[in-house]
């Protein structure tokens, strides 16, 4: 039995059953190793978070937003890139730009319709100046083409009377030359004219970015003095315009019968409160997106926590208002969008009058797509306490990314903060160069950045700039370096500016502080961190020539060492 057996065994190795077994070997070790690969593949996607894009540099940064990917948020104090700053800054876009042929071809034909009554009209030398008069208008038009010489004129509004009787204030609709970004701008300005003896008339003075406040707003229905017609006008009336009058309030449901009539959709709680503002916008325009899909009506909470990577105290401040860092009236213009104390004052005074019912959504995991056919007047998505299940971005992931979008074109910076940038690029005539600096945490860090502190001394600046910034340029400097004498070897061949040259623009005495006192029911507003962060990073960006800290002046990568192949991918 024994003997029988143990030949049974090795039966199977008799040369006749070789091949046989080979084959069995191999398709074992095959299979096998197919076993492997996909247990290999499945660790690594259940286990893969894709790096975040919105930290790439400017060149990526588009196409991911307008992609549908996710991102894993990180703590970032960069600045948010909005709506505006992904528009096309097509020239053509703008309309037709005003010349001084353009200016003189009006007075010839205003000259001609007017015939021999203006050679009738008696000139008084000592009597004031008529603002309303064509001639003085286009002698001011004439005046403001010639001085700034960086900008293109889209619309001159028609002059006011200044503040006595030789002056008069003009508005004006602009680009910079050079401009990148998609938005116009409005400046308007005091005139000091002056009348000769023989009657001519000449500008004497024009003052300083927005000094002709009586033309500041101008009049409904009112047509502007001389404007070409847009070549697209739609996409015209689609662009910013920083300088005009801000119009934030918040919206008003007209009545009983229109609040209950409305669908809504609202999100409570979640771990989104006091992150980065990366983080915070990513989860606020999913919340937006799921509202438009849903044809349903955003109720937003305009009060924000600061995260404490912008703040003085390095602690998050709540009660931050939306609007101090976004355009609220583009918004609540072209979305449907009410706030969140006004929605519940309402909902608790006609809900259970007009029997209006809510939807409760507990688990982030239930689709837009599923919540179509809701009646119900309100939807609530409540989130819990556990990150990262309780971050609004998550609702826009999986299945739902290929069909709700983020809006991002609905959001703008804040224009009063904009008008700051074009407050600061106006005073420099928009006719600088600009280099940002980053220093810091980063620039002590050696292992991270061995030569960003170098690479940033003053001296190794001048070398850097040598070639690349002609000497005796305007140099604007975005900088985190918080003394700007640092910087002071730099004077001897440029004109340096910093932000903090023009406090006065934020100041107690500014129509910034103005306004955003009276939305902060009277209590003044700190100029924070994300601020300045965001204003120096615009006005470097409107330089005619940019040079960046890690694509310029070190061979560091931006996010520490061994790291740059990996952002630039």
């Amino acid at each position: 039995m024994l003997g029988r057996a143990a030949f049974s065994r090795t039966g199977s190795f008799r040369p006749e059953n070789l091949g046989q077994n080979a084959m069995a070997m191999i398709g074992n070790v095959c299979f096998s190793f197919f076993v492997i690969g996909v247990l290999v593949f499945t660790i690594m996607a259940a286990t893969y978070e894709p790096e975040d894009p919105l930290f790439h540099p400017s060149t990526k940064i588009t196409t991911f937003l307008t992609s549908k990917s996710n991102a894993t948020f990180k703590s970032d104090n960069s600045v948010v890139r909005t709506g505006e700053d992904f528009m096309a800054a097509n020239e053509t876009a703008f309309g037709s730009i005003i010349n001084s042929t353009d200016v003189d071809n009006l007075a010839s034909a205003e000259i001609i319709d007017a015939g021999d009554a203006a050679a009738a009209t008696q000139c008084d030398v000592s009597g004031p100046i008529d603002c309303k008069d064509p001639e003085v208008f286009h002698l001011m038009m004439r005046a403001t083409i010639d001085k700034f010489q960086d900008i293109h004129f889209y619309r001159f509004g028609k002059p006011a009377p200044g503040s006595n009787d030789s002056t008069c204030d003009m508005a004006w609709r602009f680009r910079p030359k050079e401009g990148k970004a998609a938005a116009f701008y409005k400046d308007y300005r005091r005139f000091v004219i002056d009348r000769s003896e023989n009657c001519t008339l000449s500008v004497v003075s024009i003052g300083e970015y927005h000094t002709g406040v009586n033309a500041r707003k101008r009049k409904k229905h009112q047509k502007a003095g001389l404007e070409k017609t847009p070549l697209n006008l739609d996409q015209v009336n689609a662009l910013p315009v920083v300088g005009e009058i801000v119009n934030d309030s918040l919206p008003v449901v007209e009545s009983e019968s229109s609040f209950i009539h409305g669908k809504y959709l609202i999100y409570e709680g979640g771990g989104d409160r006091c992150k980065s503002m990366n983080h915070y916008l990513w989860s606020f325009l999913c919340a937006l997106g799921e509202a438009q899909y849903l044809n349903r009506t955003l109720i937003m909470d305009l009060s924000i926590c600061l995260s404490s990577i912008y703040t003085s105290s390095k602690q998050d401040e709540e009660g931050k208002d939306f609007r101090f860092y976004f355009d609220f009236e583009h918004l609540k213009e072209a979305a449907s969008v009410l706030d969140k104390e006004q929605f519940w004052a309402d909902w608790n005074k006609w809900q259970q009058k007009d029997g209006m019912s809510l939807h409760l959504v507990e688990d982030f995991r239930v689709t837009p797509m599923k919540l179509m056919d809701v009646k119900d007047a309100l939807i609530m998505r409540k989130f819990g306490s556990v990150e990262p299940d309780n971050y609004w971005y998550r609702v826009c992931e999986g299945e739902t990314e290929s069909v709700v979008q983020r809006p991002w074109h609905l959001l703008w910076k804040s224009r009063r903060l904009m008008d700051i940038v074009s407050a600061i690029s106006s005073k420099l005539n928009w006719d600088y160069d600009s280099v940002h600096v980053v220093r810091g945490e980063k620039a002590r860090n050696r292992e991270l950045w061995p030569n960003l502190d170098a690479h940033t001394s003053p001296y190794a600046l001048l070398s850097t700039l040598h070639d690349k910034i002609d000497e005796g340029r305007n140099l604007y400097i975005a900088t985190n370096e918080p003394d700007t004498s640092f910087f002071d070897p730099l004077k001897d061949k440029y004109t340096t500016h910093f932000l903090d040259e023009y406090k006065e623009l934020w100041d107690e005495n500014s129509e910034w502080y103005s306004e955003t006192t009276k939305l902060n029911n009277g209590n003044p507003v700190e100029f924070d961190g994300y601020m300045r962060v965001s204003i120096d990073t615009e006005v470097f960006l409107r330089g005619k020539k940019q040079l960046e800290t890690f694509n310029d002046l070190t061979s560091d990568c931006k996010d520490g060492i061994n790291t740059c192949n990996v952002a630039a991918n």
